[in-house]
């Protein structure tokens, strides 16, 4: 094992060389009115650090600090303005009194307002600690994302960590593996904050917490991770994990969500909570209760326009897409015997988490693991597999798993842009291609594979009579849906349409046979000459 890192580490130490640079600068944690940076500089200096909305007048914030050579100085700006685009510059020195030398003027923004229009990336599977990832690739999809002016990025794992081998893993090893990032990250980051999601990779799961600690992979992993990347913890702004940890971890900072313009962004942590081996399979896999609720609660709480919820995988070690949807608590069924089991494996719970999904309007759940593009939809919820943005063969993914998928999938590398708009959200697959892959003029770097748009979904609409008016009853219901009015002697009409906008019933009756609809989101629409109501509901099972 020290054998490999020894070779590992003389290809960061030459990736450093011939990437030499004063300082990283990594942004986290963005609010309305702060932000946090992790700033590593190669020697001793003093930092000073000022910001404003004119590039020319950085008056509105300043804050200063002594950065130790190759340790990460934290600092965090507060006092800033909503909804605003901030200017920041760093001055620093080798000692008091010495010549300051200027960095060059960096950007951020606040959160945004609702209404207001903002792009984010999304990326997965970096994989740079083994040979599916290409650093040279990985830097030139870096350089596509600087141009997008995106809000933020944010990561869905297998980034740090190696664990093949867990037993001989150091700590030394898991710090090398996460300083080795600050060198490509750093060179967007100081622009574009960073949030993170665990992936398998990074051994912080809750089988390896319980393996001589704190002298193992995933108390290690934590720490380092923590060390130098800030990700949101519970602060108002943030809502995410409240346990704090044992061994100097506190908040793990693994799940977390918050609210940006119309769009609410829910980041799970799908491997920390399992503790029964290291690679759980179905109901052994969970999120853990305590997650769970906070999940459920987070989404049935919102009334954001859009919601996305992120996550390394459905169930953490599967392939596909809706193909393990369904399975175990991500969609209450058990695969082997193809029987709804939710309620015996996960008592008093309620609903699987896509159930959830669908009953709360999610848009897309974006997922990495599978290292390809590719996208399915199941009952309105779309979902995305980020494809890896260092595959210089850009074929791994679909290789590897791209049988686990029945909807649009590609080769390639990149990363997803995604735009916030007044009406609709766009999804863009953004290609990353090596120069000597461009030749032929076949293929141009930074060109768009795909790209799709979603609208918000219908939970609910603003002409909807009170509930003590019309009901609309069970939801879910499995075989009978009963509609009651306070006038009894109103006659309704019925209609049942799909996500799609296809009617599947129509009719005067209060009482609707579903037992023949497919298991999924529709939309009941209830009408009399002076009253309507309209509900997405979930009906039928498989």
């Amino acid at each position: 094992m020290r054998l490999l890192y020894a070779t590992f580490l003389i290809v960061i130490s030459t990736c450093l060389q011939l990437n030499a640079q004063t300082y990283t600068i990594i942004l986290g944690r963005p609010t309305d009115t702060s932000i946090t940076m992790s700033i590593v500089f190669d020697a001793n200096v003093d930092v000073v650090v000022n910001c404003g909305l004119s590039p020319t007048t950085l008056n509105l914030a300043e804050v200063s600090g002594q950065a130790l050579a190759g340790k990460p100085l934290r600092l965090t700006l507060t006092g800033l303005q909503p909804n605003k685009k901030h200017h920041y510059q760093l001055s620093y020195s080798k000692a008091k009194g010495s010549g300051s030398d200027l960095s060059p003027l960096y950007t951020f923004h606040t959160q945004r307002a609702k209404g207001e229009p903002f792009t984010f990336l999304v990326e997965a599977d970096e994989h740079l600690y083994d040979k599916k990832g290409i650093r040279s690739l990985y830097s030139i999809c870096l350089d596509n994302q600087a141009k997008d002016s995106a809000d933020f990025m944010i990561s869905l794992g297998d980034t740090f960590g190696d664990d093949h081998t867990p037993e001989l893993t150091t700590s030394q090893d898991m710090d090398d593996l996460h300083r080795d990032y600050l060198q490509y990250l750093g060179k967007v980051c100081h622009s574009m904050p960073f949030f993170f999601c665990l992936g398998n990779h990074e051994g912080e799961t809750g089988y390896y917490l319980k393996q001589n600690a704190p002298n193992n992979i995933a108390v290690w992993g934590t720490l380092w991770r923590k060390y130098y990347y800030p990700n949101p913890y519970p602060d108002g702004f943030y809502t995410g994990n409240m346990v704090q940890e044992a061994h100097g971890i506190a908040y793990p900072e693994n799940y977390y969500a918050f609210t940006w313009g119309d769009a609410l962004f829910v980041v799970l942590d799908v491997y920390r909570h399992c503790d029964v081996n290291a690679k759980p399979q179905n109901w052994d896999w969970t999120l853990g209760e305590t997650q769970y609720r906070w999940m459920r609660q987070t989404l049935e709480t919102s009334n954001a326009m859009y919601k996305f919820v992120f996550a390394h995988h459905t169930r953490g070690q599967g392939r596909g897409g809706i193909s393990t949807a369904k399975g175990a608590e991500w969609g209450g069924y058990t695969s082997n015997k193809g029987q709804y089991d939710f309620d015996r494996y996960r008592p008093g719970w309620g609903l699987p988490i896509h159930d959830v999904m669908v009953r709360t309007g999610v848009n897309i759940f974006f997922q990495g693991h599978d290292h390809l593009y590719a996208r399915d939809e199941l009952d309105g919820v779309v979902y995305q597999t980020v494809p890896m943005p260092s595959d210089s063969t850009y074929a791994i993914g679909m290789t590897d798993n791209g049988d686990a998928y029945s909807g649009v999938k590609m080769e390639g590398s990149g990363h997803l842009r995604v735009r916030i708009d007044d009406d609709s959200t766009s999804v863009e697959f953004v290609r990353a291609w090596l120069p000597k892959d461009t030749l032929g003029g076949t293929h141009r770097n930074g060109e768009v594979g795909d790209a799709y748009a979603v609208r918000q979904r219908l939970t609910g609409i603003d002409e909807v009579t009170p509930r003590d008016v019309i009901a609309i009853m069970p939801n879910p219901a499995a075989q009978i849906l009963y509609i009651e009015m306070s006038d009894p002697d109103s006659e309704p009409t019925v209609r049942i349409t799909d996500m799609r906008g296809t009617v599947v019933h129509e009719g005067t009756s209060t009482t609707v046979d579903v037992s023949a609809l497919s298991r999924g989101a529709y939309v009941v629409d209830v009408r009399t000459a002076t009253q309507r109501h309209c509900q997405q509901i979930i009906l039928g099972r498989e």
